[in-house]
């Protein structure tokens, strides 16, 4: 009598055998990088070029015939790049805590696990430990897609000497978590306002009589939650597990599709500017004189030269004079001639010019 578990195990014994297959390559994968990364250190080039991971992972994709998602390969390869470029220094990444925030998982889907986190209190403190060389990167949200940008991003891009080197995306589903089951004795909400605000109408709905108490990241919100089971937070699944919470109502946002857009930031003379990768994004902070027009002399090269624009945002200049400053984002990098030529022009007519970077866009 045959055994039905014979093909079982005959799949399982293959599988077997790929992975240490699979670990060997790995392995002279890592001894390459190793040299690769020799090289870098005798020429004092950085570790660290998101636009040559950009280009591997694209590459890798477009060779993908499944049956493999597509999808599944960037997460994958993300991780083997920072395992293999840990083998020298981690990378030390600074981003807004405590552990658990959406953030700290950007900065791990950016980057991959093999890093030195850096737990920040505030966006402000993220900015001065890549700015001060306590981090190599620090990771801001910068727009979020139900409420807008993250205004004190804006504000410190333009006050601190950081660029951006690369950005990534990330879906926010919001879950509502206290250390107690049930809705009883629930005295306040505590969340980042963001995410208060992404939540309203369920909170408005669910919880109209109890307190939102807005804290520095949802991750705190969690952390007060653990502690007092009056309250309740607003975060992540890991969150919930970081802090031994329990769920009481997941996906509380108010858009399904809640996505927030985090700016990979660096010194600029420790990480200098992509290379273009093909598929790329520049951003740039810009004022103009005060008369009528200015505005629209300013955008005009773009549109001659046909350069995309895909993000405008203003913010105050704070100067008492109802001026402004302009925050645009454009498809494309400055060693496109094109592009090259449209940023010229641009800058002619403005008061104020400041190029925050140019990087590889977030396809993955």
């Amino acid at each position: 009598m045959s055994d039905p578990t014979a093909p079982l195990q005959s799949l399982r014994a293959q599988i077997d055998a790929l992975d240490r297959e699979l670990l060997g390559l790995l392995n002279r994968r890592a001894a390459l990088a190793m040299q690769v990364g020799d090289i870098k250190k005798s020429e004092g080039s950085a570790v660290f070029r998101p636009e040559r991971e950009a280009q591997v992972i694209d590459g890798l994709k477009a060779a993908n015939t499944g049956p493999l998602a597509t999808n599944s390969v960037a997460p994958i390869w993300r991780e083997i790049m920072s395992a293999c470029r840990a083998l020298e220094t981690p990378l030390r990444i600074a981003f807004l805590g405590p552990a658990g925030t959406f953030s700290e998982l950007a900065a791990l889907g950016y980057f991959g696990a093999s890093i030195v986190r850096v737990s920040c209190t505030s966006i402000d403190e993220v900015f001065r430990a890549a700015s001060g060389g306590a981090a190599d990167f620090g990771v801001v949200p910068v727009e979020n897609s139900t409420e807008g940008v993250v205004a004190r991003s804006l504000d410190l891009f333009l006050t601190t000497p950081l660029a951006i080197v690369g950005e990534t995306s990330l879906y926010v589903r919001h879950n509502l978590l206290r250390k107690v089951e049930g809705f009883d004795a629930l005295k306040a909400v505590c969340a980042h306002p963001q995410a208060l605000a992404q939540c309203h109408t369920w909170l408005n709905d669910h919880l109209p009589n109890v307190e939102r108490r807005p804290v520095a990241s949802n991750a705190e919100g969690a952390r007060q939650a653990s502690l007092d089971p009056s309250l309740a937070g607003i975060a992540s699944d890991r969150a919930a597990s970081e802090y031994g919470l329990h769920t009481l109502a997941p996906a509380i946002q108010d858009d399904p599709h809640n996505r927030t857009r985090f700016a990979v930031v660096a010194l600029p003379e420790r990480h200098p500017q992509p290379q273009a990768s093909g598929h790329d994004c520049t951003s740039l902070v810009v004022s103009v004189p005060n008369r009528p027009g200015a505005v629209h002399d300013m955008l005009v090269p773009l549109k001659v030269h046909g350069v995309s624009m895909t993000r405008f945002e203003s913010r105050p200049a704070r100067s008492g004079q109802w001026e402004y400053y302009f925050y645009i984002d454009i498809d494309g990098h400055p060693d496109q001639p094109h592009v090259a030529q449209a940023l010229q022009e641009l800058r002619s007519a403005c008061a104020f010019y400041k190029l925050l970077g140019t990087y590889p866009l977030d396809t993955h």
